[in-house]
């Protein structure tokens, strides 16, 4: 059996790849003999740095509603029919079923998913293909136009189980679909907890504290819904939060998930950081795939960022976390492992007092139990969507070993 999954797993933010990476691997390990491809929304074959939207997203913001969504659909709407549906037509001409996720691929910024999932939705529904929506997130912000592409392919699908990464998504995805008459979501938990599962972390050098601290550029934590403060601001506090935290003995490792503008962030910014203590921080080499941002995580006693699967992936290794909020996926998955007291807002946020904070997770640790329970529920949530996928397709679970 082949089965194809949809996600972004080559976004140049490595987050997204890990999350697909140990979905695959789940998938392949729960299901001996089964083909499992990734096929990326985007069109895109490989992970590269990829290059800086900044100016784009820059432009975006700048132009008024009207204007900003034509411009939007026009260039996706070329994009689409030029490059993506010939791309996925192609992929799954052999599938025998499609899995959308992870990731949050179900979100309307400026109708970016809705045009590339109704595409692959839509390829899918012409072979007609048993699909399975698995381990994504669904905001609540799709316009008029992104919840009818959305709903259009969906109904229409062979849609054998949805299930989304938290209770907002979950209700954001019934809100917008039940009308539709589209199968209500199911909960699971993100594939990116199965990170240490899947990728074993690496024997640690040395024995000093290590704290990371994952830098995002604040033009991106806007674009996506996030608090309206500037690099100005948010340079400051970062250099404050340093000072707090050298206060402690050990390093601090500065680093992005890889997006283009994250990382041009941190090279506007690294000289003033690494100067408020010379001797204590230090740069991450970028990562080029997504393994090496596991390992990185696994190598730190302690995390503090904004992305979420830096967070995920440091909880899969049982590496504390302090989350910068700026999208509600974060805070849901910092209340699903019972950690919300570790998430703060940078606009209102004393550095020092999360430094203060810091020590606290750091102290506190992971709890063993509920990280136990929610890798084996994922684990066992997998293994469902994968089997009946395999009944929808006409084959036997017992077969799946030789198919």
């Amino acid at each position: 059996m082949y089965i194809v999954l949809a996600n972004v797993k080559y976004s140049p933010n490595l987050g997204d790849g890990l999350l697909c990476e140990c979905l695959e691997a789940e998938l392949r390990c729960a299901n001996p003999g089964v083909t499992i491809t990734s096929g990326d929304l985007a069109g895109r074959s490989r992970y590269a740095p990829g290059s800086s939207s900044r100016r784009a997203l820059l432009i975006l913001e700048m132009l008024p509603a009207p204007l900003r969504a034509l411009a939007a659909r026009t260039g996706l709407r070329y994009v689409g029919r030029t490059r993506l549906r010939p791309h996925w037509r192609k992929l799954l001409q052999e599938a025998d079923a499609l899995i959308i996720g992870g990731g949050n691929l179900f979100a309307d910024a400026d109708l970016n998913f809705p045009v590339k999932v109704s595409i692959v939705v839509e390829e899918a529904n012409r072979r007609r293909l048993p699909l399975a929506v698995f381990g994504v997130g669904v905001s609540k912000n799709w316009s008029k136009r992104g919840k009818l592409l959305f709903a259009e392919g969906l109904s229409r699908a062979r849609l054998v189980d949805v299930k989304v990464r938290d209770e907002t998504s979950q209700m954001a995805w019934d809100d917008q679909l039940g009308s539709a008459q589209v199968k209500r979501a199911g909960l699971t938990t993100d594939p990116g907890v199965l990170a240490a599962s899947h990728f074993p972390a690496p024997a640690r050098q040395g024995d000093r504290l290590r704290i990371g601290i994952g830098l995002t550029d604040p033009l991106a934590v806007r674009y996506h819904g996030g608090a309206n403060f500037t690099d100005g601001f948010a340079r400051e506090w970062y250099a404050q939060l340093i000072d707090s935290l050298a206060a402690e003995p050990g390093e601090i490792v500065l680093f992005t998930n890889g997006s283009p503008e994250d990382r041009q962030f941190l090279s506007r910014t690294e000289a003033a950081l690494v100067a408020r203590a010379p001797n204590r921080v230090r740069i991450a080499p970028p990562f080029s795939e997504p393994k090496e941002l596991m390992h990185f995580v696994a190598s730190c006693d302690l995390v503090l960022a904004h992305r979420m699967h830096a967070c995920i992936a440091a909880y899969s290794y049982r590496v504390p976390t302090v989350g910068f909020a700026w999208d509600v996926k974060l805070k849901s998955f910092f209340d699903l492992t019972g950690r919300s007291r570790y998430i703060i807002d940078m606009v209102t946020a004393d550095p020092a007092a999360v430094a203060s904070l810091a020590r606290s997770a750091l102290a506190e640790g992971i709890d063993p139990g509920t990280h136990q329970m929610l890798v084996e529920s994922c684990k066992r949530d997998v293994r469902a969507v994968a089997e009946q996928l395999l009944v929808a397709a006409g084959m036997s679970v017992d077969a799946r070993a030789t198919a």
